[in-house]
């Protein structure tokens, strides 16, 4: 039976029941579809797994993350695209970050990188070890894709599906985005008990409170069947909100009570270890992440960041005994302090 006359025949066992959503998951090979509730007259038919990659990467990609895992099944992704992974730009500011840090270095080991495009995947074979191409037959993401442009909403829905992929194949994974530098080992700052961790631009001082403003720029998720079924969720989300970006829908599901339903635990990092530009971590003995938050255009972001590494390399310059008096914080932000999003067309 062909995936068509799956999907059809299931729709029309799904006509007429308004009352409750109804997942179906249709394992077929070479793609898995699931299909959620009908909206009016409408069903959302979504390819969530392997829609993005050909199925004849799917065991390269699976090889990549076994050599990269940690001992309890752990990745560390990021994502880019030529524009970010062109030399002396914000992968190689990225990647000194972790030689420059306090005991990250040996984290580059689990460091696994995700390339939006074949100039950005060949870059990436260049300077580090783990590397998988996720290019889109049709769509063109080399260069920098301005905030909230339709070619920036693909990317960060294409990114958030994969993530879920990632998921699914067992993996737990600290999602981090290539303009955060890397400071210390965060996972001595993780929660025991929560199945997803997310930084915010604002926090309140709760790591509980679901007003606390999220950035999906870092997030560590455990995979298990909790955060499998939210990242469904999540992503389904993306046609009852259009035009919205995967922060801003999260934001806004964080409240849905399908969220206590399937007992899935969420917690909020720390702007003391988790900072950025929006809320800078102020205190270098502290400090696990910097984000080039709350900043706009790239040439911004590379700006601020040589300079938040100059400050970095100026504070682990100094003796263990002055380190813990050190009073000065970083000297960023300057230009991404008076950066403005571009205007809409």
């Amino acid at each position: 039976m062909g995936i068509k006359h799956q999907i059809e025949e299931n729709k029309q066992k799904l006509k007429g029941n308004s009352r409750r959503a109804l997942q179906l998951k249709i394992a077929t090979s070479p793609l898995t579809f699931t299909a959620w509730k009908r909206k009016g007259n409408r069903f959302f038919f979504f390819s969530l797994l392997l829609k993005f990659f050909k199925v004849k990467e799917q065991p390269k990609l699976e090889k990549i993350l076994k050599n990269a895992a940690t001992k309890d099944n752990t990745v560390i992704i990021t994502t880019l695209n030529e524009a970010w992974a062109a030399p002396n730009s914000l992968l190689d500011l990225f990647l000194e970050s972790f030689r420059l840090g306090n005991g990250t270095d040996k984290l580059l080991d689990h460091l696994v990188i995700i390339a939006m495009d074949q100039k950005a995947y060949e870059h990436c074979l260049v300077v580090h070890k783990h590397c998988f191409t996720l290019v889109t037959d049709g769509i063109d993401f080399h260069q920098e894709a301005g905030f909230m442009t339709p070619i920036y909403l693909t990317m960060m829905w294409r990114r958030t599906e994969f993530l879920q992929h990632v998921l699914e194949m067992g993996y737990n994974f600290i999602f981090t985005d290539t303009d955060i530098m890397w400071f210390r080992d965060p996972f001595p700052q993780f929660y025991s008990d929560a199945d997803f961790q997310i930084a915010c631009d604002q926090y309140t001082g709760k790591p509980n409170d679901m007003n606390n403003r999220p950035n999906g720029g870092y997030m560590y998720v455990k995979s298990n069947n909790r955060s499998r079924e939210f990242y469904k969720f999540w992503t389904t989300s993306r046609e009852t909100y259009p035009g919205t970006n995967e922060q801003d829908v999260f934001n806004i599901i964080k409240f849905d009570p399908y969220i206590s339903k399937i007992g899935f635990k969420v917690k909020f990092l720390d702007t003391a270890y988790f900072g950025g530009f929006c809320t800078p971590s102020r205190d270098l003995n502290l400090v696990c992440t910097m984000h080039a938050n709350c900043c706009f255009g790239l040439d911004n972001k590379l700006y601020d960041l040589r300079l938040m590494l100059q400050d970095w390399r100026a504070f682990m310059s100094l003796p263990k005994d002055l380190k813990h008096e050190w009073i000065v914080s970083w000297r960023v932000p300057q230009k991404c302090k008076y950066s403005k999003p571009p205007k809409k067309l």
